[in-house]
């Protein structure tokens, strides 16, 4: 067992971690895996999600809306780079069907983008194996083609 100071002390830098930038449960387990006991990480975990500091779904939106902004990726990608960060295939999944025709205008916007970006340089066979390797859906790219 552990004593009130340690975990607060603890909670202290999981604290940090966390408000230093949004991370997903999977990133702060990770993070302090080897320099937190066991069960006193498990129960940090646990009091940060429930007072909303730690929140998988919450990340998956933050995480998409500064895609949106930052970035042109498919929904494949989205998702990839979502998992690379622990997110439940099951969350992102859902996430994704809840909000299909927001993500697919994204999609579609996003691969306009790299047609614009890459017309110039590349044909349109070209463009289209790129944007197939990218993971973009076939009727999105018939659509911006």
């Amino acid at each position: 067992m552990y004593e009130i100071e340690e975990f607060d002390k603890q909670k202290s830098k999981v604290m940090k971690y966390i408000m230093y930038k949004k991370r997903s449960e999977y990133e702060v387990k990770n993070k302090f895996q080897n320099t937190i006991q066991e069960d006193l990480l498990c129960d940090i975990i646990d009091y940060v999600k429930e007072a909303g500091y730690l929140n998988d779904i919450e990340y998956i939106k933050k995480s998409i809306n500064e895609f949106k902004a930052l970035k042109s990726l498919s929904i494949k990608e989205v998702k990839y780079k979502l998992q690379q960060k622990g997110i439940k295939k099951r969350d992102l999944d859902e996430y994704i069907s809840e909000n299909y025709e927001e993500m697919y205008e994204y999609e579609t916007n996003s691969a306009k983008t790299i047609v614009l970006k890459k017309e110039n340089t590349m044909d349109k066979e070209e463009i289209q194996s790129y944007l197939i390797k990218k993971g973009y859906q076939e009727q999105i790219i018939k659509e911006v083609l």
